[in-house]
């Protein structure tokens, strides 16, 4: 039983990560109808920017706060600078533009940093004041921060006059022009806010897995999972669905023989048995076209 609590809490530990992924990734699948794969790569450019900040000095939490700022401000010039002038254009050519971003961020990283493998610090101290043998500090810190993120995040769409434009500018854009929303700069916002909530994601997930260039590809895979098992038309069940598939591949991984070797299979049978039988996701919206 012990075991299969530290299964699950890992599980929803890592998953919360897939969750921040998994947001940003439907927030800008509203924005564009495109799935953003260079998504992975920004995230862990981003800790990259943190991991250079810490090694100049700055305490972990300040790099944290700084670099989660600087990819808002990488996001929305990407938007302005690359994405725009694209947006009408056919839908192989935004295709090939967000692959292009994935390769660049990936390759300038390793140019940069180099392809080695380095530490990063938690962001959560080694004590926390009590010892559990179900869960360990920077795992029960990953799943506080990433909860707080999602509620800030849940908040400023819901309460906010920006939040309710943004929302507005995704859903119907020409409606959203008609009551004198900017919908330009509302999808730049929208992209500024996806960049920085990858950013977390990747901070976060950097002490589990190493920091190294290649390091969001695993993740960014069970993102997409998670994002399409919620809905990619509903970002509370995208958060939901990395969560989900977060618990699942902890379980695959103990409870099916081979299942450490299958964890990155079972995100791709995900993905294509949501696609095939139920395409919308758990919570998803039906869209159905009349011609």
């Amino acid at each position: 039983m012990d075991l299969f609590l530290q299964l699950t809490l890992a599980g929803l530990a890592i998953g919360s990560i897939y969750s921040c992924v998994a947001l940003a990734v439907v927030m800008i699948y509203q924005a564009t109808d495109h799935f953003n794969f260079a998504q992975g790569e920004m995230a862990m450019f981003s800790t990259y920017v943190a991991w250079t900040l810490v090694g100049l000095g700055a305490p972990v939490w300040l790099a944290f706060l700084l670099a989660v700022g600087i990819s808002f401000l990488a996001g929305v010039i990407i938007e302005r600078v690359i994405v725009k002038p694209v947006e009408n254009a056919p839908v192989l050519n935004q295709i090939i533009v967000f692959i292009g971003l994935l390769v660049i961020f990936n390759a300038v990283a390793g140019w940069i940093w180099e392809f080695t493998i380095k530490p990063f610090p938690s962001l959560f101290p080694e004590d926390l004041g009590f010892k559990s043998t179900l869960i360990g500090p920077h795992h029960l810190g990953v799943i506080a921060l990433t909860l707080g993120v999602l509620a800030l995040v849940f908040a400023f769409f819901r309460f906010t006059r920006v939040g309710l434009a943004m929302r507005a500018a995704a859903a119907n854009p020409d409606s959203a022009r008609l009551v004198g929303v900017s919908v330009g700069w509302m999808l730049a916002l929208g992209w500024g806010l996806a960049a920085s909530i990858g950013a977390v994601g990747g901070i976060l997930v950097a002490p589990i897995v190493y920091l190294e260039p290649n390091m969001m590809a695993g993740v960014l895979l069970y993102g997409f999972a998670g994002a399409l098992l919620g809905g990619v038309s509903s970002p509370g069940g995208a958060v939901l669905g990395g969560l989900v598939v977060g618990v699942l591949e902890n379980w695959v991984g103990q409870y099916v023989p081979g299942g450490s070797e299958l964890k990155l299979t079972f995100a791709l049978i995900l993905i294509v048995g949501v696609l095939v039988f139920k395409p919308a996701g758990l919570f998803g919206r039906v869209v159905v076209r009349r011609v």
